[in-house]
């Protein structure tokens, strides 16, 4: 059966990553408001949808095919207006310490996915699942609080300058505590992101020999 509820949830979840993308571009603070609201549902139907399969017994071939597809294009899809907008308008949402979300970061965030994906079919050739790790599911949460964060961020300045919040104790420790929040996620999304690769080459380095391996799998 292919209309299985978790492949609706990821279905809908590939639907939803054009208007989390185009969402933040809009002027004013409510597009970008809907755009943390729908990342949210997004995130956590991708925390649900797989949890569902297992649990019902309806893990599909597509739903194997669709789960890694949706969760690429969410990332691209949240990282390059993150991307656009702290670079071209950065005195207007800026990211406090790092001053904008740099090129080399999201590199290495892409370049992640991209090389883990390329691991796992190298993996699967040789009779081995990567499946979900410790490793990976961390750097996939501190991800998303980092990302939903981020847009959060740019509704908090577009809500600050029409309300006036730009001076007063509220809107001067919203600033500091917000902004501090993004700084440091942003600092463990990197460090996590390079250690969860790390940890899956080391653990299956095995894959790597010419002799084929059979130890029982685990990625993200």
């Amino acid at each position: 059966m292919i209309w299985t509820l978790p492949n609706i949830l990821t279905i809908c979840r590939i639907a939803l990553t054009p208007v989390i993308a185009l969402l933040p571009f809009i002027s004013g603070y409510a597009p970008k408001i809907i755009a943390f609201v729908v990342f949210l549902a997004a995130a956590i139907s991708d925390f649900y949808d797989g949890r569902l399969a297992r649990e019902r017994d309806e893990i599909t071939d597509l739903g194997k095919l669709l789960d890694p597809i949706a969760d690429k294009l969410l990332l691209f899809a949240t990282l390059v207006p993150i991307y656009w907008i702290t670079n071209y308008r950065m005195q207007e949402y800026g990211i406090p310490w790092w001053g904008n979300f740099p090129l080399w970061v999201a590199v290495i965030l892409i370049g992640r996915e991209l090389l883990m994906t390329a691991f796992r079919h190298m993996a699967q050739r040789k009779g081995v699942v990567i499946a979900a790790a410790g490793a990976g599911k961390l750097k996939t949460i501190i991800q998303d609080v980092f990302i939903g964060a981020m847009i959060a961020w740019f509704a908090w300045k577009d809500m600050r300058q029409a309300f006036g919040w730009e001076s007063g104790w509220f809107g001067e420790f919203w600033e500091r505590f917000h902004g501090t929040v993004i700084a440091v996620t942003l600092g463990i999304t990197l460090l996590v992101t390079v250690y969860s690769l790390g940890v899956y080459v080391y653990r299956y380095r095995m894959l790597f020999r010419s002799v084929p391996a059979s130890t029982p799998g685990d990625g993200s």
